[in-house]
């Protein structure tokens, strides 16, 4: 069942997992192992008008693939289902929504959407998680333990320099690119060092009158079209060591570089992957790069990552100083009642699957505790 479901007021839950993304969906379906009825003992709430997490949101031209490997859920291949065997001509958003919507479905676990979780209060030995839909209607599900699992994809990151407010081109973020067609005939400037810049790039790559790229370090390629092992670990240590420390978590990317595709490889050869230093001022109509040249403008795509959605956890006062929660294993230090999937070590599909069993274990210690 995937429909928006009415949320009753005043509901009470064992759990309440916040997002059916992928950590969310791999926490509900462990929790379901470990005998919790979803609907009922587990809710799961979701604010995306239909399945597929941030995936449903992705441009039309991006291909599994293309980007960071999609790592299957756990139990979706005793379905039958790999994305490893998808049909790559396809578009990544539609191939996903589909996986994850005969996983939801097959598993029975009864998200509800779109449902916008607005805040997470305390309240007496467990928490409230108080929640909107489109409507307006406004209602409370109290719950012995939360889940949240929102991601990033909500909260884009797009930094301030001088110029910005007055630039009077088109500024967009990576959540708000559909097509390389919008910008035919322009001079476009993408700043950010991840795959998704580089997408753009490749894309824009015949359409666009011209392209700039600009990053903010130096962007590190990999000699293996997959992802280095050893830097992988390096990245996820370093995830977690800013986690406990409930420091701003670090760029996963920046840890551990781009592999080089040959799709990439065609890229740099061709002049089109050329990353420089980022400008240092904006002006009307373009930006100005530390040597003083003037690159003229039309439009600017920031791909400059995201930071992890916390806003609807303000109630809690669990943020530090640092930027951070501070979160081990996946449990806030500050609430023992809360738990944090897809945060720091377990982010984008590097640990995502195994935080869910590691989560789902801990919840049920918590719940009989």
């Amino acid at each position: 069942m995937t429909d928006a479901t009415p949320t009753p007021d005043d509901q009470h839950a064992r759990v309440v997992v916040i997002g059916a993304g992928q950590a969310g969906l791999s926490v509900a379906y462990h929790l379901r192992r470990l005998g919790l009825r979803p609907g009922s003992d587990v809710v799961v709430l979701d604010r995306a008008p239909s399945t597929g997490g941030a995936w449903q949101y992705r441009w039309e031209a991006l291909r599994l693939g293309s980007a960071h490997r999609v790592h299957d859920l756990p139990g979706m291949r005793a379905m039958g289902l790999r994305f490893d065997d998808a049909d790559r001509s396809r578009p990544a958003r539609d191939v996903v929504g589909e996986y994850y919507r005969r996983f939801e479905q097959h598993y029975d676990l009864q998200v509800r959407r779109p449902v916008t979780v607005t805040s997470v209060t305390r309240a007496g030995t467990g928490l409230c998680v108080t929640t909107r839909t489109p409507d307006g209607r406004v209602s409370r599900i109290t719950a012995d333990v939360v889940v949240s699992a929102a991601g990033t994809w909500g909260t884009p990151f797009v930094p301030w320099y001088p110029g910005r407010d007055t630039f009077r081109g088109r500024q967009i973020d990576t959540t708000e690119y559909r097509s390389a067609s919008e910008f035919r005939g322009q001079d476009v400037v993408v700043v950010g060092g991840g795959t998704s810049a580089i997408g753009f790039l490749l894309e824009l790559d015949g359409v666009a009158r011209s392209t700039r790229w600009f990053t903010r370090r130096p962007v590190e390629w990999s000699d293996t079209a997959g992802l280095d092992l050893e830097s992988a670990v390096a990245a996820v240590d370093e995830q977690d060591r800013a986690a406990r420390a409930g420091e701003a978590l670090p760029s996963i990317v920046s840890g551990t570089g781009v592999p080089v595709s040959r799709r990439i490889r065609a890229g740099i050869d061709r002049g089109v992957l050329h990353p420089e230093p980022v400008f240092v001022a904006m002006e009307p109509d373009g930006v100005v790069t530390r040597e003083g040249e003037h690159v003229h403008a039309d439009a600017v795509i920031w791909a400059t990552g995201f930071r992890a959605d916390l806003r609807h956890l303000a109630p809690l006062g669990l943020r530090t100083s640092g930027g951070g929660v501070v979160v081990a294993d996946g449990r806030s230090a500050d609430e023992p009642r809360l738990f944090l999937a897809g945060y720091g070590p377990q982010a984008s599909t590097i640990g995502a699957n195994r935080a869910g069993r590691l989560i789902a274990r801990q919840v049920m210690d918590e719940l009989s505790a």
